[in-house]
């Protein structure tokens, strides 16, 4: 491990911050869209999910491509792509075709998720992988604190195409830092072909040792066929971001309209709040790799969200104080984002280098896919019952992950 590999580390973590400035910043414009942009909130709401539907409809086809051609390839020509579109919708006008624009761009972006994901388990060892993908997944606290500080101010003063142009450079930056400073890890060594051993062979391994592992399935063989490892490490995914998809969509709106604060100082909470979990990502990563494993600190995790989340849950329902279900909301947002690093680090580790493109997309598309169907629900029920049932039933979900963690890390190969 060079200061090279800890350079690539940064630029895969700025193209995944780029990514997430565009997807998370579109839904920082709708006050813009439905002003001066004289749409209705459908309307705008289409516009702002089409960023994420792009994302999510295109990670497990990126991560393929990982899979066959690299992660220098797949990150230049994702930025590159997101650039283009990006460079159309500054000349468009047609409502049809800013929603196709920003669907094509949020596909371009999801390249950067699979492969700086994928780079840092190649160029990383084990003990320095959880600190390394905790740096990498400070992208989207990153981006979003990027694009909430920029692109509505921008679209404020100069109009949408000036806030399109935020994310714009930043694709072009991430092009052009990607193709100079990306370097491709060593291709893993082709498997043996499959041979039926004859009877000696069968007869020494029956006279060798028990302490001696038997071989494991070709690592060209799907992971998910020999074991429910992945789909454990998916699942437990998905329902600890349901609490974090929650507390990121509903936070603000709660402190300005459950709380009396001005938009201003919540945001500032909101802020501080994704700052703290950037760190706090990179914490867990640094403890896993202290420990030697990223099961551990992901059941740990899950557990303080549950604690918390109920914590926060009692707070609201008898009306403590704001200062102390402030704190609390803040807490429970910070502990729900930390494990994010961990799960990917596991499903990259397990799938190895010829599958954990496509089984990092598969973990990306799972946590799209809960969030966009969950927030829908969220909002009925915080209209129509309030905040309190909302923190119960997520810290009740973060409960259930509990026990799906899986026991131990396993590895593969």
């Amino acid at each position: 491990m060079t200061a090279r590999h800890w350079l690539v580390l940064v630029v895969a973590t700025f193209v995944a911050a780029s990514g997430s400035t565009f997807v998370i910043g579109v839904g920082f414009l709708l006050p813009h869209l439905t002003t001066a942009g004289g749409l209705s909130l459908s309307q705008a709401g289409v516009l702002i999910a089409m960023p994420t539907i792009g994302m999510a409809t295109a990670l497990i086809a990126w991560g393929w491509l990982v899979d066959r051609a690299g992660e220098k390839l797949v990150l230049v020509a994702g930025s590159v792509g997101a650039a283009l579109a990006l460079t159309a919708a500054q000349f468009v006008e047609s409502f049809a075709l800013l929603a196709i624009l920003l669907l094509v761009t949020g596909a371009a972006t999801a390249s950067g998720n699979s492969a700086s994901g994928r780079l840092v388990v190649a160029w990383f060892p084990a003990h320095r992988r959880g600190l390394a993908m905790g740096i990498r997944q400070m992208s989207q606290p990153a981006g979003s604190a990027v694009a909430a500080m920029t692109m509505p101010l921008l679209a404020q003063s100069y109009g949408l195409g000036a806030a399109f142009a935020m994310p714009l450079a930043m694709a072009v930056v991430s092009a052009v830092a990607a193709f100079v400073v990306v370097t491709d890890p060593p291709a893993p060594p082709p498997e043996p072909p499959a041979t039926v051993p004859d009877r000696a062979d069968v007869a020494g391994a029956h006279a060798g040792s028990r302490a001696t592992s038997a071989p494991s399935a070709a690592v060209d063989e799907s992971p998910y066929r020999s074991s429910r490892y992945l789909y454990r490490v998916h699942g437990v995914s998905m329902l600890l971001v349901l609490p974090q998809g929650m507390l990121q969509a509903f936070l603000l709106a709660w402190l300005v309209l459950g709380h009396g604060w001005t938009a201003v100082s919540a945001g500032i909470v909101v802020t501080a709040s994704q700052v703290l979990g950037a760190a706090a990502r990179i914490v867990a990563g640094a403890v896993s790799d202290r420990v030697g494993s990223r099961m551990r600190p992901i059941r740990a995790v899950a557990i303080s969200v549950a604690a918390g989340l109920a914590a926060l849950t009692v707070a609201e329902a008898l009306g403590a104080p704001g200062a102390i279900a402030v704190t609390l909301g803040v807490v429970a947002t910070v502990l729900s984002v930390s494990d994010n690093g961990l799960a990917f680090t596991a499903v990259a580790e397990y799938a190895g280098p010829r599958w954990s493109g496509r089984a990092l997309g598969v973990q990306n598309t799972a946590q799209f896919v809960a969030i966009s169907a969950s927030t829908p629900l969220v909002a009925a029920v915080i209209e129509a019952f309030g905040y309190w049932p909302v923190f119960a039933g997520a810290a009740v979900v973060a409960a259930v992950a509990i026990p799906l963690v899986p026991a131990a890390d396993q590895q593969r190969g």
